[in-house]
């Protein structure tokens, strides 16, 4: 059983938005093949080291629906991840989401 499923990413910064897709597993909460979109990463670094950078957030879609939550990033590694706890919600509204609950 497959349990990674693609994702949308958005590093927020002051005055730009860093658009980015990748997999996340849903059994661990790891984000991986993180690929930007119009980003040179090897000039310009790790969204997460810039000085204005303030937050990550990721998005979930299925048929037109959308679920949206918080993403950790390591300063040190520039790993992404989702908390055990974020997981656990992400999965929960996920499924009454995209069985169309509310």
């Amino acid at each position: 059983m497959d349990l990674k499923v693609p994702i949308t990413l958005a590093d927020e910064l002051t005055d730009e938005v860093i658009a980015s897709t990748g997999q996340l597993d849903l059994a661990s909460g790891e984000i991986r093949r993180v690929d930007y979109e119009d980003y040179d990463l090897e000039a310009l670094g790790l969204p997460v080291h810039s000085p204005d950078y303030e937050f990550t957030c990721g998005t979930l879609s299925n048929n037109g629906k959308e679920l949206e939550f918080k993403v950790t990033v390591d300063r040190v590694t520039g790993e992404y991840s989702v908390s055990a706890n974020e997981l656990l919600e992400i999965k929960k509204r996920a499924a009454a989401l995209f069985r169309g609950g509310a």
